[in-house]
């Protein structure tokens, strides 16, 4: 019998349901670079699965020829942890939103993330409540108004990727949705990972927040206000790839390329850095004040919360043997009521 797997392509992993996004949905645009992206990994489609939220973008797994949980409203790593942690041959994905994952689910992500449990959490960013239709959410920005902030938002938004680095992340990362071969790399690094992969992905709501992110996605203006990292490479932007980012002591500036400014004078990328220091401070610089980071911001290897669990187990089994429930609801202190 051959155990050659076949051959797969984006095709295959198309399920029988019906896309049901708003017509220009940038979830539209994740989902194919997903498609895309698994077909390359040699990973039979019985092994993978998709866990979801609640949300516009915790309809994924419907889409997906894979196994699949949609389950409750921000427990999606809750319930891929226990997946992971009994199944750790799966491939497991966790698909949810600024609303999903940072409010209600906020907690539950924030520990899965330091565990470095061996599973992909890919985060849609459109920084709006869009299935509830228009809402704030957390990282709505301040001032922001909406049909539950008709003043204008007072909470300051949160910073997904800061959050991750702050929680130890071996691996994150930010794509944008219409950015495609950007977005397909950024995700096939973090399934590749082993631990915790967070990706954080702008996506434009075109219904209730379009165009909040123009300004990294304006072919005119984007070269200005992104800057694409790369391991080992200067930070260097601009549509002229005449501007960089330095440390002044230890804050970043913009600076201009030429004179007695040179290519080493700049920040240097370091994925690898078990320090987190430096991913976090690109994980902070914004626009308009800074272009925003785009790639890869952290890559590390660390124990590995399934592996050490299932190591315990093992050593459990060796010293004391299989286990026998009928026993333990027997063992100790028992009374008979009567």
């Amino acid at each position: 019998m051959s155990t050659e797997l076949p051959v797969l392509t984006a095709n295959d992993f198309a399920s029988d349901q019906d896309v049901r996004w708003c017509p220009g949905c940038g979830d539209y645009s994740i989902l194919a670079q997903m498609k895309k992206m698994l077909a390359t990994l040699s990973i039979p489609r019985e092994k993978m699965v998709f866990v979801s939220g609640i949300g516009c973008s915790s309809r994924f797994p419907y889409y997906m020829n894979t196994y699949g949980i949609h389950s409750i409203h921000g427990r999606a790593p809750a319930v891929a942890t226990g997946l992971k942690s009994v199944r750790p041959d799966l491939t497991v994905f966790v698909i949810t939103g600024d609303g999903d994952g940072l409010s209600i689910g906020g907690n539950h992500l924030m520990h899965t993330i330091r565990r470095n449990l061996d599973i992909n959490i890919i985060l849609f960013n459109n920084r709006i409540y869009g299935l509830t239709k228009g809402q704030y959410s957390p990282t709505s920005p301040k001032g922001k108004v909406t049909k539950s902030t008709p003043m204008g938002a007072i909470d300051n938004p949160l910073h997904p990727l800061s959050i991750a680095i702050g929680c130890e992340a071996t691996f994150v990362a930010r794509s944008i949705d219409v950015h495609i071969k950007h977005l397909e790399m950024v995700l096939r690094r973090a399934a590749e990972h082993r631990g915790t992969s967070f990706v954080e992905v702008y996506q434009n709501c075109n219904v209730f927040n379009d165009g909040a992110f123009d300004y990294a996605t304006d072919r005119k203006i984007k070269d200005d206000t992104i800057v694409e990292i790369e391991h080992n490479k200067p930070l260097i932007f601009g549509k002229n790839r005449d501007k960089g980012i330095r440390l002044n002591g230890l804050e970043p500036e913009v600076v201009q390329l030429g004179g007695a400014i040179k290519e080493d004078d700049l920040l240097f990328h370091n994925e690898l850095a078990e320090e987190p220091s430096l991913a976090y401070l690109l994980s902070r610089m914004r626009h308009p004040e800074f272009p925003e980071p785009m790639g890869v911001l952290r890559a590390v290897d660390r124990p590995r919360y399934d592996d050490e669990l299932n190591k315990q187990i093992t050593v459990a089994r060796e010293q004391r043997g299989d286990g026998d429930m009928n026993a333990l609801f027997r063992s100790g202190e028992t009374w008979t009521v009567s």
